[in-house]
């Protein structure tokens, strides 16, 4: 076991190391912009790593939601507290706290996607590409940020390859752990009673309370946090309402698409309509997860990005396309040959430098 883990981190290391560099030349580079255009400095950089949504995760972590107006009800708890709990150690401050909680959990994402491509029947060379991908994919820069992404996925990956082994009850911690630390972990269930579908069809489920566990284990999470929110007297969706305040109704995901080409040569060229084409790819490669892996991967994916186009408006999509995991593992076996992997991955490293610098120069929301 000791040397396996050993393997996966050396194996992981490089794509960990290089996001993080990435990172550092995107910082680099938007300083240089700002001190370029001569107005007001973004405060965006001067938040650094906890800029944007890690401004919130820090108040919530050292002071609780009480210390933080209403909307901030809208992130979920385990995040802020992991970074409590260590913070109250003493070893670190609260900040470092949240950085060091997300980024540890960026590398155990890393070993559990290199784990579940495995686990599948794929190479290591696929596994080693599929993390990279994971790492430099363009929204990636948010698993270095004080942002609950890596806690989430790691949930998700876990939650997933535990399934594929029937090991329901470690796929029942991996729910929840996804649950607590975004909503969007509640997908899991679906993809999981898919799963519980298959081993039962197959006549070899025999005692239903470890798949049954998995299943309701994602609801379970989302549910007792919408449970302890009704203090605030803010309605029992209060965090999926407050949600809904600052991205618009609900719509209808097909239409969006629709209204997203008119996006692109109207006033919203550069807000909404620049997310138009990574809403195209990321629905082709959602149908393409269902050809090249497991069912409950490509149900977990399209629950995810169903929920990500149905916003009146498309902040964050390209986050919310990492969510749906197993796209980016789809685009990975994608790029089969090793001169449309180097394009690939040079695309996607573009990417992620070039919205990293985007958001800390205020223009773009991650």
């Amino acid at each position: 076991m000791g040397a396996r883990l050993w393997t996966d981190l050396r194996r992981v290391a490089a794509p960990f190391v290089v996001a993080r560099v990435l990172v550092a030349l995107a910082w680099v580079l938007a300083d240089a912009v700002a001190a370029h255009d001569g107005g007001p400095r973004p405060h965006q950089l001067d938040e650094g790593l906890l800029t944007w949504d890690g401004t919130w995760y820090r108040d919530i972590a050292a002071g609780g939601y009480d210390a933080v107006p209403l909307e901030g009800i809208r992130f979920f708890p385990l995040y802020p507290l992991l970074g409590r709990v260590l913070a109250a150690t003493g070893i670190v401050g609260t900040s470092w706290a949240l950085l060091l909680v997300a980024n540890v959990a960026a590398l155990a994402l890393a070993v559990l996607v290199r784990r579940l491509v495995l686990e599948e029947g794929h190479s290591d060379a696929e596994a080693d590409r599929a993390v990279a991908l994971v790492m430099l994919f363009p929204s990636a820069f948010v698993l270095v940020f004080a942002y609950a992404e890596a806690i989430m996925l790691c949930g998700v990956a876990g939650a997933l390859l535990a399934a594929r082994r029937r090991q329901w009850w470690w796929a029942a911690l991996g729910g929840l752990v996804a649950a607590a630390a975004r909503p969007l972990g509640v997908a899991l269930a679906p993809a999981l009673a898919v799963e519980a579908l298959l081993v039962w069809r197959a006549g070899r489920l025999g005692r239903p309370w470890g798949p049954l566990a998995a299943i309701v284990a994602p609801v379970a999470g989302v549910g007792a946090y919408l449970a302890w929110a009704t203090r605030f007297d803010a309605g029992p969706l209060a965090p999926f309402t407050v949600q809904g305040d600052l991205r618009g109704d609900a719509v209808d995901p097909l239409s969006r698409l629709v209204r997203g080409v008119g996006d692109l040569v109207g006033p919203e060229r550069f807000g909404d309509g620049l997310h138009l084409p990574f809403a195209a790819a990321f629905v082709v490669l959602a149908v393409l997860t269902f050809r090249r892996w497991p069912v409950s991967f490509g149900v977990y994916a399209v629950i995810v990005l169903v929920a990500s186009l149905s916003a009146q408006n498309l902040n964050s999509l390209e986050r919310y396309g990492l969510n749906a995991l197993p796209i980016v593992l789809t685009l990975a076996l994608l790029a089969r040959t090793e001169r449309v992997e180097r394009v690939v991955l040079a695309i996607s490293a573009c990417g992620f430098v070039s919205l990293c610098a985007l958001a800390w120069l205020g223009v773009y929301v991650p």
